[in-house]
């Protein structure tokens, strides 16, 4: 969503720069030096106002906390994450699903392509993920929260396992891997939450929480982050 709203920032601001290079090569052709600072006056204006609304915007629909801002977390962190790296804005949501103490979290499926290896990781996004209520603190919460941080986790050694097998630097084929694995995990995350009913469904969530405890030890081999081609064949 951020990422497309950036986009729309960009055209609108250069949209607006090329309207108002225009009204200064019209007015200033014309000698009219008071219409072209009155121009540009009102020009710098409607361009505040406009850098303005849409930063507003992708503030609150990309959730972002740039004003107290903390990089992302990889897995190995996993134990220090607390609701209070929830750092996420959310100024609409009051509820879900009728109930007042929810979270949000966002995690990612990351890789870098180097010559003769990649790395895959897993990130937890402090400043995108939010805690509604912030006096609902829970561990059971905390809990449900931070099981889509093991999945995301559980579906990049997933990866890492696929691409083990590559004998050779393929980017495509890498692509290709992260590509289908973060379908997949989303497709997981959808489900985990549906089931659980975002962790009120206990007899679930403890199901869940077993689940993907076990697949993450029997994928343990495929913890670390970097995957070296030479080292597969």
């Amino acid at each position: 969503m951020s990422m497309a709203l950036s986009v729309i920032f960009l055209f609108v601001m250069s949209l607006i720069l090329a309207i108002v290079i225009r009204l200064f090569k019209k007015k200033a052709s014309q000698g009219r030096l008071n219409a072209v600072f009155s121009s540009a006056h009102k020009s710098v204006r409607l361009l505040l106002i406009a850098v303005f609304f849409l930063g507003t915007s992708i503030l609150v629909l990309s959730h972002t906390n740039y004003l107290d801002y903390e990089s992302p977390i990889n897995f190995e962190k996993y134990d220090e994450i607390t609701l209070e790296n929830f750092r996420g804005i959310e100024l609409f949501r009051k509820t879900h699903n009728g109930n007042k103490r929810f979270a949000y979290i966002v995690t990612t499926i990351d890789y870098e392509i180097e010559e003769d290896s990649v790395t895959v990781q897993s990130f937890f996004h402090p400043s995108r993920s939010f805690v509604y209520k912030q006096n609902a603190f829970s561990k059971e919460l905390l809990t449900h929260e931070k099981y889509h941080f093991k999945i995301t986790e559980l579906y990049a050694r997933m990866a890492r396992k696929e691409l083990s097998q590559l004998k050779e630097m393929n980017s495509q084929k890498v692509k290709s891997v992260i590509r289908m694995m973060r379908e997949a995990e989303r497709a997981y995350q959808r489900l985990y939450d549906k089931d659980t009913f975002h962790s009120y469904v206990y007899g679930e969530q403890k199901r869940y929480e077993r689940e993907i405890d076990s697949m993450l030890v029997l994928l343990s081999k495929f913890e670390y982050p970097k995957v070296k081609y030479h080292e597969s064949r």
